[in-house]
């Protein structure tokens, strides 16, 4: 799993503020090559325990140099070619861990005569680490290693290092209020950065614009007035409870219907059906108009007639007649006096009443 897969769960899992750094141990290596000019006359004329040393080069953040003794570097190895690697930066950049290769490169280019250098650590200079008898003077073919008098050394470097990433602060992704319930939910919340604030009942809901603006066009037209203050565009809604308004941003989010609990109450559902109207939102007006019709009796018939014409809800406003149209039901209904009741809130009904029947 991916550090970015990772921090996505802790989030889902409510974790508000998520940090993240990695470390571990990495190899890099590099690669130097030293020309001794001269080589086939030097060695014939330098003294024994005479130091030359190369340019220094980088590998893995440190400075290094080869220290080369053309004619061995004591009276033991006179007649040797002796060679050590050393860090020049320690000084600067503290001990280091590191592993070679010395060979000599032939007329060709290629590497031959190679010598290993275990791993080991550098404390800079005069302290090295090499080949005290890298390579024997009468063993240095004329034709293929020293083209035109010329020594060619390879030295290739391997430097293990520790490593940690910068702390990184990962913009914590607000946890959803509300149950995600699948990977597709979850993707959606997280594939951004929360960058809308929606104030509630003195609540602050955290919300992505791109999923409001796909799903509401009133949203998208109130975000477009809003003021945004540090990337983040803030609302307010004065006139919805906190459960409803929960219930809209979670479908909006999941596609799915409020909770059976809050459907059950018709008071829940009817003040849901009324958002989602305002909203735009016209799956989850449906939905809670079909949950209304069964919630319909002879104490609220008047009422939900009402509600369904001031929010165009032909599903409900057709139950309605249809429990009006019932043998017994019309009759109690005038007896209640409901006939005054619809004169006043939902003269249109009367209309539809007596078509019906």
């Amino acid at each position: 799993m991916s550090m970015a897969a990772r921090l996505s769960a802790l989030r889902s899992a409510g974790r508000r503020q998520v940090s993240a750094s990695t470390m571990g141990v990495r190899q890099v290596t590099g690669s130097h090559v030293l020309r001794i000019d001269g080589f086939t006359q030097l060695s014939k004329t330098v003294a024994n325990n005479t130091e030359m040393r190369s340019g220094t080069f980088n590998v893995g953040g440190h400075e290094w140099c080869l220290a080369c003794y053309p004619n061995g570097c004591s009276d033991r190895y006179k007649g040797y070619v002796s060679i050590f690697l050393q860090q020049a930066s320690h000084e600067t950049t503290g001990a280091a861990t590191a592993k070679g290769q010395l060979s000599i490169l032939d007329r060709d280019g290629m590497p031959s005569c190679t010598k290993h250098i275990t791993e080991r650590t550098f404390k800079g200079p005069p302290f090295g680490w090499g080949e005290i008898d890298f390579v024997k003077h009468q063993d240095l073919d004329k034709d293929k290693h020293l083209h035109d008098g010329c020594l060619t050394i390879l030295c290739d470097v391997t430097v293990t290092e520790h490593y940690a990433d910068d702390h990184v602060e990962v913009a914590a992704s607000a946890a959803p209020p509300f149950d995600l319930r699948g990977k597709l939910a979850e993707a959606m919340w997280n594939i951004k950065k929360v960058d809308v604030e929606i104030e509630v009942g003195g609540e602050t809901f955290p919300a992505h614009r791109w999923v409001l603006e796909a799903q509401s066009p009133v949203f998208k037209t109130e975000l477009s007035l809003a003021s945004t203050a540090d990337m983040t565009t803030k609302l307010r809604i004065d006139d919805m409870d906190v459960e409803v308004f929960k219930a809209l941003l979670r479908f909006m989010y999941t596609d799915s219907p409020p909770e059976t609990s809050q459907l059950q109450e018709a008071a829940m559902a009817e003040k849901i059906l009324v958002s989602a109207d305002r909203y735009k939102l016209d799956k989850l007006k449906l939905i809670c108009e079909k949950t209304l019709c069964q919630h319909i009796d002879m104490s609220s018939l008047a009422a939900t007639l009402a509600l369904a014409e001031r929010h165009r809800c032909s599903v409900l406003t057709a139950a309605c007649i249809k429990f009006l149209s019932s043998p017994g039901n019309l009759e109690a209904f005038i007896a209640a006096d409901g006939i005054k009741q619809l004169k006043e809130r939902c003269p249109s009904a009367l209309l539809d009443l007596a078509v019906k029947n």
